[in-house]
């Protein structure tokens, strides 16, 4: 088993679109690289903390690589705008790779050299925090919430065909 750390924006739309891959074990929604230990989701929000939300995947490299999550990963966010996803505006929405090791380095670095514009951060991975657990799993505990389905719901059909 691997991990993987991707920030696309909001955590929520990155969760629903990973926990849909096959291969992927399990996705737990968090923060990571900022200034504060444990930080809450109130003091991520102000923007001040320094830390990304984020997606930690636990994946099986037999049935899914590393290189193939990030094409997926750089299909389904906007890797173009700094500190921004849609109306989430602010450097914890900011679009970044976080490695492990020197082979997701190289492989990050790699894939961005193929694409045109993109401005996502790719940072050695400090400290990972997961969320509250009212953040884990959320499209698929409240994918009637108006959010859901202005933002996350269409980015599924689009890319899974859902």
């Amino acid at each position: 088993m691997q991990t993987a750390y991707f920030a696309g924006g909001c955590f929520w739309c990155v969760e629903a679109v990973f926990q849909r891959i096959d291969g992927v074990l399990e996705v737990t929604s968090g923060y990571c690289n900022g200034t504060s230990i444990n930080p809450t989701y109130q003091e991520i929000c102000t923007g001040t903390t320094g830390h990304a939300e984020v997606v930690k995947i636990a994946f099986d490299e037999t049935l899914v690589s590393f290189n193939e999550l990030l094409a997926v990963f750089f299909a389904t966010h906007d890797a173009t705008t700094l500190n921004q996803q849609g109306n989430d505006k602010g450097t914890q929405y900011r679009s970044a790779v976080f490695y492990i090791d020197a082979n997701q380095q190289l492989q990050v670095e790699s894939f961005i050299k193929t694409l045109n514009g993109v401005v996502t951060e790719v940072s050695k991975l400090d400290t990972f925090y997961p969320a509250e657990d009212y953040h884990q799993n959320y499209y698929n505990n409240h994918s009637n919430q108006p959010y859901c389905q202005a933002l996350i719901a269409p980015k599924l059909a689009k890319y899974f065909n859902e």
